[in-house]
């Protein structure tokens, strides 16, 4: 029987906080730490989702049962709470591969019964792991979801619609299928399924290529800014083309390494790059804000660029000439 290590409440707490944290969304606490189930809010922008999480450290389903088991043990609870508009999630966490599993609270809202457990397979936490999430049912209507921290966001936003698919058994077989063959979706008999699940397919399809992009091309980079060689958990993963061309993929080749203050000037056409990797700032614009009188900084903006991009090693990695010349041109650069 494999082991699995047991992490305390805090250390459970802080694996959603930093699931939140790399997803670049913000965290509120509205309860004390401490205290269980955590209460939090997390955020960007507009949207905001308020959560209660219950989380216990997925085990080995124990003697007797099915070797390929895991589960989370429910103790120190006799009925979960809900409070609307707040979503309660149940989780567990597996630490040997860094994965959740999420449980439908709509199936647990009455009273618990003696030693409650919740399960699922080992080959679904660890399909999760390859391939971002994995849909889990025993047949009776309920569905569990391993998903890897990078899905955490994506699994609270598309909650009931994921859970949802219990309710269908079809439904069911093509969310199971996508999850096996993410990179089929246009296989998929997407038509027969019901719109809110259809919807949750595709965000999921979404983030899948977010991710894949994300860590391809920061991985290219050493997770360092191409402009200025900063780290510090700062960089984004940039389209070169912008993602609102026709023209635009999720090819390494059209990705950049930026730290979030280089990211937006890129895109604002502040500071750019050219095909020979030559880092030039737009001197009219940044005139502009001189006179304005908004150019504080800009001599540490400028002091922190280096005169040529830090490039990926590998050839097929880096920067696309063909691309960088029309991304130019798509942000009012004039060589």
């Amino acid at each position: 029987m494999p082991s699995s290590a047991r992490l305390s409440k805090s250390a459970l707490l802080d694996a959603v906080v930093r699931a939140v944290d790399d997803a670049e969304w913000n965290v509120l606490y509205l309860e004390a730490p401490e205290q269980k189930p955590f209460v939090i809010r997390i955020y960007r922008g507009e949207e905001s989702h308020q959560l209660r999480v219950y989380i216990w450290n997925l085990t080995p389903g124990g003697r007797g049962r099915d070797p390929d088991e895991y589960r989370i043990q429910i103790t120190g609870f006799s009925q979960f709470e809900n409070h609307p508009p707040e979503k309660t999630l149940i989780l567990g966490w597996w630490e040997e591969a860094g994965v959740f599993a999420g449980w439908d609270y709509a199936k647990h809202s009455g009273t618990l019964g003696g030693s409650p457990s919740f399960q699922i397979k080992e080959q679904n936490l660890r399909e999760a792991y390859l391939n971002g999430f994995s849909p889990y049912t025993k047949g009776n209507g309920e569905v569990a979801i391993g998903f890897r921290p990078d899905f955490f966001v994506t699994y609270v936003q598309q909650l009931e619609q994921l859970h949802g698919f219990g309710g269908s058994a079809p439904d069911f077989q093509v969310l199971e299928r996508f999850a096996q063959h993410p990179l089929e979706l246009n296989t998929l008999p997407l038509e027969q399924v019901s719109t809110p699940r259809k919807t949750a397919i595709i965000q999921l399809n979404k983030k899948l290529r977010d991710s894949s992009f994300k860590a391809r091309v920061l991985t290219a980079y050493g997770h360092q800014c191409a402009f200025s060689g900063m780290q510090l958990k700062l960089v984004d993963a940039a389209h070169i083309i912008p993602v609102n061309s026709a023209l635009s993929t999720d090819d390494t080749a059209n990705g950049i390494a930026l730290s979030a203050l280089y990211h937006r000037a890129y895109d604002r056409g502040l500071v750019t790059f050219d095909e020979e990797y030559r880092i030039v700032t737009n001197d009219k614009e940044l005139f502009k804000l001189q006179e304005m009188g908004y150019d504080g900084g800009m001599e540490s903006f400028r002091k922190s660029l280096r005169p040529l991009i830090n490039f990926p090693p590998a050839l097929s990695d880096r920067p696309n000439v063909t691309m960088v010349k029309e991304a130019n041109r798509l942000r009012g650069w004039v060589s």
